[in-house]
């Protein structure tokens, strides 16, 4: 009876510290997160072991630190300044998520406060890096994919490096003081203009060297012909004619030697 007794007390407690201890002993991992564990007591931070969605029962002195690792976007407004130290305004949306199998270091550096620790910084320090090698035409006009993907290879690298997939790095629209913007459109435009007058010379001069050299050939072709026209080829194609003419079906008159350079004269009787 005894036995019996202490039996029950002593499930009574387990139950009690199982009810007591439930919130941190039983967790469900959620489609897109990632969680790591802090064993207070023994091996510390488990860097290596990622737990993945699902039911999972620790003990109740251990942490486990849960992670959101679906795709994440932000847009980010800031002043630059470019090579020649003029201000520019640049908005930027980036997109990214953790390594999922590495947010144990991700969270051993920066915590679960990386985005803002992490991830706005660095961009801001790679945007202005980045923009401070251009002048201000170049990242508003003629250059603007080239900066953006200095912008998204020197980030990736650095996000790379801390854990990070950087998926996309956007300039979604750079705003300049409307004196320089308007100078630059004015210059591009006249650029633009210049550009289609050249194109138009271009095509001229080109036609122009193509009547040219057709008129060359033809002249060339002429000078040949005449130059090949002697009097006994004359006659000999009068002759060749000739001959051809006397074996047709139709009826007519052939006199020797009656027509000029002492070609054959044909009179058609029809």
């Amino acid at each position: 009876m005894n036995f019996k007794r202490s039996y029950l007390i002593l499930a009574a407690i387990v139950v009690v510290v199982v009810v007591f201890f439930s919130s941190s002993m039983f967790f469900t991992i959620e489609p897109g997160e990632r969680a790591v564990i802090f064993r207070k007591f023994t091996t510390g931070l488990d860097k290596e072991h990622v737990y993945l969605p699902g039911f999972h029962m620790i003990a109740p002195w251990n942490k486990l630190f849960v992670y959101d690792v679906k795709e994440k976007k932000r847009e980010e407004t800031m002043d630059v300044l470019d090579k020649n130290g003029l201000s520019i305004k640049m908005d930027v949306s980036i997109r990214f998520n953790p390594v999922h199998n590495r947010i144990g270091y991700l969270h051993e550096t920066f915590g679960k406060d990386y985005i803002e620790q992490l991830i706005i910084p660095e961009i801001r320090s790679t945007v202005r890096r980045v923009a401070g090698r251009y002048t201000a035409e170049e990242i508003y006009s003629t250059k603007r994919s080239e900066v953006e993907a200095a912008i998204i290879d020197e980030a990736r690298k650095v996000m790379e490096q801390n854990n990070i997939d950087l998926r996309a790095l956007l300039i979604r629209s750079i705003n300049l003081p409307n004196e320089i913007k308007m100078a630059i459109e004015s210059k591009l435009k006249q650029e633009q203009e210049a550009l289609a007058y050249q194109f138009r010379l271009e095509k001229e001069k080109s036609e122009a060297e193509r009547k040219r050299i057709q008129a060359e050939g033809i002249a060339a072709y002429n000078d040949i012909i005449n130059k090949s026209l002697t009097d006994k080829i004359l006659k000999q194609r009068g002759i060749e004619a000739t001959l051809e003419l006397a074996n047709s079906q139709n009826s007519k008159v052939i006199v020797i030697g009656a027509g000029d350079n002492g070609l054959p004269l044909i009179l058609n009787n029809n």
